[in-house]
């Protein structure tokens, strides 16, 4: 008979996926994880299945957990056009550790189909929720209503990414945040 687990499995979900985060996934060693989540190889495993199957659980709950908040956060705003700035100026809030995805993404999309096509998948659906708050904010008047929403959408994201990209250079955060809102006021005006 198995075992009852004694652990939280988002707990150490969260843990790994932060051991992950701060190495990459090539440096992380099966001693890190174990370190990282407080279980045993064994344990670890049987739970969750090898390195490469605990990588994509975490990646998948981090794109959907940042999914649900970015359709927060962009449903919740007042006016649409206020959301899509939020969107973009995140991009310079994440500074050294960057995005989890767009690590993930640099590391291994290349060479890990899995993780390339999550990869797609993800960037797709945060286009799309973007696309709806574009879509939102020509209604409300705060964008050109002839601007195609898709098109205009994965430019949002190209430029946040960019930020999250630059972020990871080092480039002072004070500086990071004034070319973030440049960006904003240049992208986001009527």
């Amino acid at each position: 008979m198995a075992r009852p687990r004694k652990f939280e499995e988002q707990d150490v979900l969260r843990d790994v996926r932060d051991q992950f985060w701060a190495a990459g996934y090539a440096a992380t060693s099966l001693d890190d994880l174990t370190r990282a989540s407080g279980l045993g190889k064994g344990s670890l495993y049987g739970a969750f299945g090898d390195k490469h199957k605990l990588f994509m659980r975490t990646l998948d709950d981090y794109v959907t957990d940042s999914c649900a908040g970015l359709r927060q956060n962009l449903e919740g705003s007042e006016r649409a056009v206020d959301g899509l700035r939020d969107f973009v100026l995140a991009g310079a809030s994440s500074l050294r550790q960057g995005c989890y995805l767009a690590n993930s993404t640099t590391e291994l999309a290349a060479t890990d189909p899995e993780v390339a096509a999550r990869a797609r998948q993800a960037y797709e659906d945060i286009v799309e929720l973007v696309a709806a708050a574009v879509k939102r904010a020509q209604r409300e008047g705060d964008l050109p209503v002839g601007v195609e929403s898709t098109a205009f959408a994965r430019m949002l994201q190209t430029a946040q990414q960019g930020l999250v990209y630059i972020g990871r250079s080092g480039l002072p955060a004070e500086q990071l945040a004034r070319v973030a809102q440049d960006l904003a006021d240049k992208l986001l005006r009527p």
